[in-house]
């Protein structure tokens, strides 16, 4: 005789959340917003206090609302984000030992596929080189500011990945260039390493090969583009790795967004 596994049923709280958690991912509930009263809640869904704040403490745990306390009390609504994910894969990483060669070693194979991709685009001329050029001109005018050279840099970096035109790509390289830019910015700051500054023909190598890449990826020249950002990437790489003791991964580098 086939014994019948039992279906757990979901707990009211947990249909509650999923209901709010719909109408946040779905943009009916907007970022910032805040989410109704507890009164107006309770009459929505008709259920009792304790289940309802039990489904406000697992939006909380998705990160997905804060509460406020207080006379401006009230659940504030976060959307998820590039940041948030980051933090979280920074700290995955971190329990996992990995190292920040490990994250560059990551970005060596996949940032130039979004390269490529860039220069695939048949609306590169409209979603891809105008922000591309922002970056290099920004990094251009700031260039004898070393504070400003490395965040200026990684814009660049992160610009190429954010407009390769592919969402799951977008947010999944996209914490890791946020993750590798924390690291670097780490390594090169004034405080970290006054003996190794970013030498200046290092620096201007590098805004010839932003350049060059934008050229690339203008021309539409997908396999030109991977091969320069493949290059321009295993340089930045070993310049990094080599001033910076490759340790684990530290998630506290990564900024906690702001509830």
């Amino acid at each position: 005789m086939t014994s019948v596994q039992r279906i757990r049923q979901p707990r009211v709280a947990e249909i509650v959340a999923s209901r709010l958690r719909d109408d946040i991912l779905s943009g009916r509930i907007k970022e910032g917003d805040v989410l109704p009263s507890q009164d107006s809640l309770l009459a929505e869904f008709g259920v009792s206090p304790p289940a309802l704040r039990e489904a406000i403490h697992l939006l909380e745990t998705d990160g997905l609302i804060s509460v406020r306390r207080g006379n401006v009390g009230g659940a504030v609504v976060h959307l998820p984000s590039a940041e948030r994910t980051a933090h979280m894969i920074s700290m995955v990483l971190q329990t996992r030992s990995a190292t920040p060669a490990d994250v560059s070693g990551a970005l060596l194979h996949l940032e130039p596929i979004c390269a490529g991709m860039c220069a695939a685009r048949e609306d590169r001329e409209t979603e891809v080189v105008p922000y591309l050029e922002a970056a290099i001109r920004t990094q251009s005018e700031e260039f004898d500011n070393l504070s400003r050279y490395v965040p200026n840099a990684r814009r660049f970096h992160e610009a190429v990945v954010s407009r390769c035109g592919n969402e799951p790509m977008i947010l999944v390289i996209g914490s890791l260039e946020l993750i590798w830019s924390a690291h670097e910015s780490s390594v090169w700051s004034d405080e970290a390493s006054p003996a190794d500054p970013m030498n200046y023909n290092t620096m201007r190598a590098a805004l010839r090969d932003h350049q060059r890449l934008l050229d690339a990826i203008r021309d539409g020249n997908e396999t030109r583009a991977v091969r320069l950002a493949q290059a321009h990437l295993a340089a930045a790489r070993r310049n990094t790795l080599a001033v910076g003791t490759d340790k684990t991964i530290e998630a506290k580098l990564i900024s906690h967004p702001e509830q």
